[in-house]
């Protein structure tokens, strides 16, 4: 992903101007977070029709340009090139995983799973699978894209939540996306900070890995009285095949654009040899890109939301109003937390927040001592809480759209983010870890 470093300025925002920026934001999740909570229901308000709303009052809040500005400003920034290679995941994805589903490469991939894996052991066997393959790849998105058809397709074997599969996976996900060598978010960190990549990571290992294991075993506790699971003998053992080259390529570092075409086309010869036409298979295909309609249209309206945020001043006022609320080590520290947090809640993409607000965190840190690599760790593990919370993130829409759920459905379920925010405090509070060298 390329840095999109728009950097920070001396240009002071007024708390009107300030807040009146962030105000879409508010408004979004006043119109979805809040009134499903009060229904009780996040199906009822649809994520798109709050955005919507939340993109108009963002046009009209931006003062002092014309409203053909205000339009181009908001399409310039759902128009950026990280935005439109999202799209393309998002296209090959909904073509491999429907095409996948329809030849049966999803079926036998999870009747291959459950046979070698006892069922007590299938969620943390998950968990594990998302945090390993993430680590490897080093993209949330690629392990999603992996991942999220076989969990759903599992909960649905054993009768269970396709939610709380999901968040099983959106959790692994994150574990990799923050220690990963090769993560955007840590190369990210590690500029900004000026720190090395193996330095960071061992680091952020005392802050990411025991909220793993916490994790891990809790879906051991809670998966400890899985039933036994039957298992129809009908599957082809060879439709396991495109999944194990989308894993097997993802794993060795190939670009997910590149893995999810290798993932159709293998999927396109299995289901030819399966007895499968090529007009079935492409149809099959066109059914999962038009499934992913509505994933595009709110991507595209948050990016324009977003970036209509950063130009009227939003971000900058975060930025003056955190900085200027520091007290001792352990207050810096936990701003530079905040900091990150709060800008990825209004960009929904945590390298770019970590790259805003990279320099900052770097006078911050050196103005009060903070090792460059303990700064890193807290800039990129704060910033993936945030990114797998927030239901309108890449990752999250992704893997609710592949799951046909509503976006803020896995939220219950995420352990993972929590405990690595506990973490986080914890290393905050204890100033650990203390010996970095």
């Amino acid at each position: 992903m390329n840095e999109i470093s728009d950097r920070n300025t001396d240009r002071r925002v007024a708390p009107g101007q300030g807040w009146l920026a962030l105000s879409p934001v508010i408004v979004f999740l006043l119109l979805y977070v809040a009134v499903s909570v009060i229904l009780n229901d996040f199906y009822k308000m649809p994520i798109a029709v709050a955005l919507v709303a939340a993109s108009v009052w963002a046009v009209i809040i931006y003062r002092g340009q014309p409203l053909a500005a205000r339009i181009e400003t908001f399409s310039r920034a759902a128009g950026h090139f990280n935005i439109l290679y999202m799209i393309w995941v998002f296209i090959l994805a909904g073509a491999f995983a429907t095409v996948a589903k329809e030849i049966g490469a999803v079926d036998a991939t999870v009747s291959l799973t459950l046979r070698v894996c006892p069922p007590q052991f299938v969620v943390p066997t998950l968990f594990f699978a998302a945090c390993f393959i993430s680590l490897s790849v080093g993209t949330s998105v690629g392990t999603v894209v992996a991942l999220a058809p076989l969990a759903v397709e599992i909960a649905q074997t054993v009768d269970g939540s396709v939610a709380f599969y999901v968040a099983v996976v959106l959790g692994g996900a994150f574990f990799g996306d923050n220690l990963s060598f090769i993560s955007d978010t840590t190369i990210a960190a590690t500029r900004s900070q000026g720190c090395g990549m193996a330095d960071k990571f061992k680091a952020n290992l005392w802050i990411a890995l025991p909220a793993a294991l916490v994790t891990l075993a809790l879906y051991m506790v809670m998966s400890k009285d899985s039933p036994a699971i039957d298992l129809a003998n009908d599957s082809n053992p060879w439709l396991v095949l495109p999944y194990l080259i989308v894993l097997a390529t993802a794993i060795a570092g190939i670009n997910v654009t590149v893995v999810l075409s290798l993932g159709i086309l293998s999927a396109f010869v299995m289901g030819a040899v399966s007895g499968f036409t090529v007009m079935d298979m492409a149809g099959y295909a066109g059914a999962g890109i038009d499934g992913m309609g509505d994933l595009i249209i709110v991507t595209l309206l948050a990016a324009g939301m977003l970036g209509i945020i950063k130009a009227a001043g939003g971000i900058q006022f975060l930025l003056q109003g955190l900085s200027s609320r520091i007290h001792g080590k352990r207050g810096a520290q936990a701003i530079l937390a905040l900091l990150v947090g709060l800008v990825n809640l209004c960009t929904a993409n945590n390298t770019v927040a970590i790259i805003t607000v990279g320099g900052i965190a770097r006078d911050i840190a050196e103005r009060y001592g903070i090792d460059p690599r303990k700064s890193a760790s807290l800039l990129d593990s704060a910033s993936c809480v945030v990114q797998c919370l927030i239901p309108y993130g890449a990752q999250t829409l992704l893997a609710t759209s592949l799951a046909g759920i509503s976006p803020a459905s896995p939220f219950p379920y995420l352990y993972y983010p929590w405990a690595l925010a506990a973490m986080i405090v914890l290393s905050i509070i204890f100033l650990f870890p203390r010996r970095l060298n």
